[in-house]
């Protein structure tokens, strides 16, 4: 097991490219069972939960190779011609939530799937019955058995769908579902994110017939097959926002290389109102923040709204403005655990009535912490490199679930960060915490 070391207070400059998103990575292999032929998959991000989901296709049959990394990512391959229905009830699909997309993609495919239920950072309550009550509506039986979701189904037809709440997990697994059910399938009440239209555009390479992604009703003509395809992955929208936040928090003059601007309009609205120059150009930012930040308030909401996965590495930023900002998370309200890791590195924070008040501006210290989840090790870098002395930070499996080589990125930005072993009395320290 690993730490990592931050010493605060160094200026980053430069350029970073920003990888393939993480959110449609954790999509687009699970959707691949469901092709006849090879499917190609290009600029897939550096991090431990794309390599979960590689062996879970390996383990259920599925050929995976892997090209040498270039500048666009790691290129992987996929031939599931030999791919069987096998059970996968715990092991690799406790590690991630996002192995819950091989309940859609293999009841699609065979009809039947006995998946674990999903495990991933804990975020307070993260029904998966938006999922289940789609899977039944396409006539599939569904009972939880030890742990264990059962699905089988004798033939899949198209239904209408209406979702309670705009998941975005659900919308996709209903889609992955639904593309091979015979007849129309009409999902109401879907999400909107970038993510599940980079998963639709690859199905629809394979072959779907999929309309009105990216808006609140998306309609699916089942096909019999699908057909392999080469697709590359959009740039991570989460992780872009991220370095801008880092960049309006310690930057000078930072370059965020690939992205897509629109992508990140709710979060670089509120940079803006706290007086962060940001300027767009191409697949570019240039973010050059002022001294004085102003602080405000934000919001979660589904998308186009802020993200929640941004909501706590901005909460560390608010620690640098003047005046009171108040954050609510309307997606996991639970998401408060790096709350109590930014106090004990001096942040002026609390939680009342379900929202998180910072107070600021102030001068954060070094000090240990511990990452509970991927998003809350974002937050805790970034209150590092603003905090006077160094802060050392345990819990890295959560941040390399998601960020592909943050230390060396931010090295190459300016900051001074690095990792070092733990020793066994700190593992045990940390096992016991």
């Amino acid at each position: 097991m690993q730490k990592m070391l931050v010493e605060g207070g160094h200026i980053l400059n430069g350029k970073v490219r920003i990888s393939g998103a993480k959110n449609s990575a954790v999509a687009l292999l699970p959707a691949a069972i469901l092709a006849d032929s090879q499917v190609s998959i290009e600029g897939l991000p550096d991090i431990s939960d794309v390599y979960t989901l590689s062996e879970l296709l390996e383990e259920i049959g599925g050929i995976v190779n892997w090209e040498e990394p270039s500048d666009n990512g790691n290129t992987i391959h996929i031939n599931p011609e030999n791919m069987i229905s096998m059970p996968l009830p715990n092991g690799k699909v406790k590690k991630l939530r996002a192995s819950y997309y091989f309940m859609g993609a293999m009841l699609g495919k065979f009809k039947q799937a006995v998946i674990g239920l999903p495990g991933g950072c804990f975020l307070g309550p993260r029904p998966i019955d938006q999922h289940i009550k789609g899977f039944e509506a396409l006539g599939a039986e569904v009972t939880n058995e030890q742990g264990a979701i059962y699905l089988k189904a004798k033939e899949l037809k198209g239904a209408r769908i209406y979702l309670d709440v705009a998941s975005v997990g659900a919308t996709i697994n209903i889609m992955l579902a639904a593309v091979k059910a015979k007849g129309q399938t009409i999902i109401e009440n879907a999400a909107k994110e970038p993510e599940i239209i980079d998963v639709a555009t690859l199905l629809t390479n394979m072959g779907a017939d999929i309309k009105g992604v990216g808006t609140d009703v998306i309609r699916i003509e089942g096909v019999s097959s699908l057909n392999g395809c080469q697709h590359t992955i959009i740039p991570d929208r989460i992780e872009a926002g991220t370095y801008t936040i880092a960049a309006a928090a310690m930057g000078n003059e930072v370059i965020i290389d690939n992205v897509i601007p629109q992508h990140l309009e709710s979060l670089l609205a509120k940079l803006r109102e706290m007086g962060v120059g940001i300027e767009e150009e191409n697949e570019q930012l240039l973010v050059k923040p002022e001294k004085r930040l102003k602080s405000v308030d934000i919001k979660t909401l589904v998308y186009p709204g802020f993200p929640t996965d941004l909501q706590q590495p901005f909460t560390s930023l608010l620690t640098k403005a003047k005046n009171t900002g108040v954050i609510t998370d309307t997606i996991y309200s639970a998401r408060l655990k790096h709350v109590d890791e930014l106090r004990r590195m001096n942040a002026q924070i609390k939680v009342e009535g379900g929202s998180i008040i910072v107070s600021g501006p102030v001068q954060l210290e070094g000090a240990r912490v511990k990452a509970s989840d991927l998003r809350a090790g974002a937050a805790l870098v970034i209150a590092g490199l603003m905090a006077d002395g160094i802060t050392e930070i345990t819990g890295l499996e959560h941040i390399d679930r998601g960020y592909e080589n943050l230390t060396e990125k931010l090295i190459n930005l300016g900051a001074n960060i690095w990792r070092e072993d733990m020793t066994e009395r700190e593992i045990s320290q940390f096992q016991n915490s």
